[in-house]
């Protein structure tokens, strides 16, 4: 089960390393303590709306990028799920997801039935995307 914190605080992490800035400079300019912003961006703690809206200030980006990012994170794993419980559901999702969507999730399909999950390539490979800010935490962790 993904937790919505984490992939919050992923997506905050990410966005704040993108623009090359450290903990230290977006905690001052959203005035919330360094710690506290450390504990979110960790998926430790869950920001307040009014928070939340603080730090997106200060990293210059609009609350609803940041939230549909995570959206989309959240169908990721809801979409992983699926795919444990059995290859139906996951069609009937597909079918459901926007065009986009749907050939993204149909690529990960053919990527899922080639490369076992176990297998050290793959988590390699995991990792590796993980390191350029492809994937998230919780995918690296899923995928080990």
């Amino acid at each position: 089960m993904v937790l919505l914190r984490e992939l919050l605080g992923e997506t905050l992490r990410r966005r704040r390393r993108a623009q090359k800035r450290t903990l230290r400079d977006v905690s001052k300019q959203a005035n919330v303590s360094l710690g506290y912003l450390s504990e979110i961006e960790r998926g430790h703690k869950e920001p307040s709306s009014e928070l939340l809206a603080s730090v997106c200030g200060a990293l210059q980006v609009r609350l609803s990028e940041v939230l549909a990012e995570v959206s989309r994170e959240v169908a990721s794993h809801e979409r992983g799920e699926a795919a444990s419980s059995g290859r139906d559901a996951q069609s009937r999702q597909v079918a459901m997801l926007l065009p986009r969507e749907k050939d993204l999730a149909e690529e990960s399909q053919r990527r899922r039935r080639h490369t076992s999950p176990s297998s050290p390539a793959s988590i390699a490979q995991v990792r590796s995307r993980h390191r350029r800010g492809e994937v998230t935490d919780s995918v690296v962790r899923a995928a080990a």
